[in-house]
């Protein structure tokens, strides 16, 4: 292992109930919700890592997790020869303590006796909830060469992000010197940051944590055992404490970055790799993003213009139409049907021709989306049977609701994992 593989390691928080994200969070985790038609949102940290030489890697989880074990463990699988791993750690109940995670804190807390068996000298700390290329070498080089204690990944925001963020002020050398937790607007001057001709030019004055921390060992065993036992988050605790008390250095992040928090963010985020220069890059050949490699089949299409589409593997398409819209793995989409702004996860099994003829037989769609549909401004969960002749119309004239077969929220439809859809229904329009 070369030098940052053997000094540091790597935990990714699974975040909790993942509420905000319902319903694609009713039977999976966070990290677990697909993006981009065949990823897992877990999949962005753990590639990061890999790409940056950290190769040691803990995920923790307590709800839903059993998704995120089976991708994990089909996934990420190192040399007999390598060090190198992605485990999972779910909240346990000991003797000692009997509770769940209590915050990003207290579940690095009550992990550190699974870090005891390792040695490093760095434990990188990350969110599996954001969408981001970042090379963490840098940020540990910065961290060592200003000899500090804590790193923070900062991003420049501005006026109108910031209220939503912790925000730092930094000195000269880079060293954050105070932290305001979610800032109102009134105090936001007293708050800006030198963050670079480019940022400030884009307006984007003030430096916001991302969530993201590089903590020296010893420091943080003293601190979740010691010093601070009862804190249960790092951003909202550890960090604003330790500011001014302990070497604290802001590692600023000028590229690509985003919270996947609710079902609007979760849904630009997504349509946004359709854009002709993504903000996202999937085509890098140096920030690779890796996943589970299923073999599938090409996608196969028909009579299909396609506008801004991205197309995983697998798919049967027929549509008269695709625009600005992400089509998952496995997708079957039926003649005549047009797709317009429309996140489509996909299946996750093939529908043989004797299941189909057993749908047919039962008068249920087949797996997929049928003929002549029209479907814009929504999120398509994976495993669904939409009919024919279906209109689904998302927009801000929809107003937020809970329907056994979908969501809306912010004006975007989010059909349930696993819905029936049946000929000729009609959401929104």
């Amino acid at each position: 292992m070369d030098t940052i593989s053997k000094t540091t390691l790597a935990v990714i928080l699974g975040g909790g109930a993942g509420t905000r994200l319902s319903p694609l969070t009713a039977d999976r985790s966070k990290p677990a919700v697909p993006i981009a038609g065949k990823y897992r949102l877990v999949d962005i940290p753990i590639s990061n890592c890999m790409n940056s030489d950290v190769v040691r890697m803990f995920v923790l989880t307590q709800f839903n997790s059993a998704s995120l074990n089976t991708h994990i463990k089909n996934t990420y699988q190192f040399s007999s020869f390598s060090k190198a791993f992605v485990d999972i750690l779910a909240a346990e109940q000991t003797p000692d303590n009997p509770t769940w995670f209590q915050g990003t804190a207290d579940a690095v807390r009550q992990i550190l006796h699974h870090l005891e068996d390792h040695k490093f000298d760095y434990l990188l700390i990350l969110s599996g909830d954001q969408l981001y290329q970042m090379d963490f070498r840098l940020m540990l080089n910065n961290h060592i060469e200003k000899n500090a204690e804590i790193s923070i990944a900062t991003i420049p925001v501005g006026e109108r992000e910031a209220p939503e963020f912790g925000i730092m002020k930094v000195d000269s050398s880079g060293f954050i010197s105070s932290f305001i937790e979610k800032p109102k607007k009134d105090v936001l001057k007293d708050w800006v940051s030198d963050t670079g001709e480019k940022m400030q030019k884009e307006g984007r004055n003030y430096l916001a944590s991302m969530g993201i921390y590089i903590f020296n060992k010893q420091l943080l065993f003293d601190l979740l055992r010691n010093e601070m036992k009862e804190a249960t988050d790092f951003g909202k605790e550890i960090i604003p404490q330790n500011v001014g008390k302990r070497s604290v250095v802001s590692y600023q992040f000028d590229g690509y970055w985003t919270d996947i928090g609710n079902i609007y963010s979760f849904y630009e985020a997504n349509l946004a790799i359709t854009e002709d220069i993504p903000p996202f890059n999937l085509f890098d050949n140096e920030k690779a993003i890796y996943t589970r490699a299923r073999m599938l089949p090409p996608t196969k299409v028909s009579g299909t213009t396609l506008e801004k589409a991205v197309i995983a593997d697998g798919c049967i398409i027929l549509a008269s139409r695709i625009e600005h819209s992400v089509v998952g793995i496995r997708t079957r989409i039926g003649m005549a049907t047009t797709i317009s702004h429309t996140y489509i996860m996909g299946a996750d099994s093939f529908e043989t021709m004797d299941e189909m003829q057993q749908a047919i037989n039962k008068n249920m769609p087949l797996m997929g989306i049928g003929h002549r549909c029209y479907i814009s401004k929504a999120i398509i969960d994976k495993n669904c049977r939409i009919g024919n002749d279906v209109r689904i119309i998302g927009g801000s004239h929809l107003p937020n609701q809970d329907h056994p077969l979908y969501t809306i929220k912010d004006g975007i439809v989010v059909v349930k994992k696993g819905a029936v859809i049946p000929n000729g229904f009609t959401i929104g329009g």
